[in-house]
């Protein structure tokens, strides 16, 4: 046993996805059953969006690479590369990458992101 006060992530959990983008969990409830906090590397791919959804969580996106857009309350917010947002929970919200080039970017989610808690729109 281990009494290690860290964990080096080395394996993230691959999310598998039919849309064309990576997502790396390094933290969270699908890699360390960690329900607290997520924490995850994204590959957006151009001209890929996702549905609405109203999370039950807040999250926070990094943009490393390329651009970004959200529609929030019929707002639309373009990030780049360097740019941050925090969305707190339960805000309707629309992820995409309407752009030619994809987007890598980091996303952290309080609590952890769960399929139980996005409520995706159909």
């Amino acid at each position: 046993m281990s009494n290690k006060k860290y964990h080096v992530q080395k394996k993230p959990f691959v999310v598998p996805t039919t849309d064309g983008k990576l997502i790396e969990e390094h933290f969270g409830n699908a890699t360390d059953g960690n329900s607290d906090v997520s924490v995850a590397h994204m590959i957006a791919p151009p001209k890929w969006s996702e549905p609405f959804q109203t999370p039950k969580f807040d999250e926070f996106t990094y943009i490393i690479k390329g651009k970004k857009q959200f529609i929030i309350d019929d707002e639309i917010i373009i990030l780049k590369a360097g740019q941050s947002i925090k969305i707190e929970k339960n805000t309707r919200v629309q992820y995409s990458n309407p752009f030619d080039e994809a987007c890598e970017y980091l996303a952290v989610c309080l609590p952890a992101f769960a399929m139980d808690l996005v409520n995706r729109e159909e």
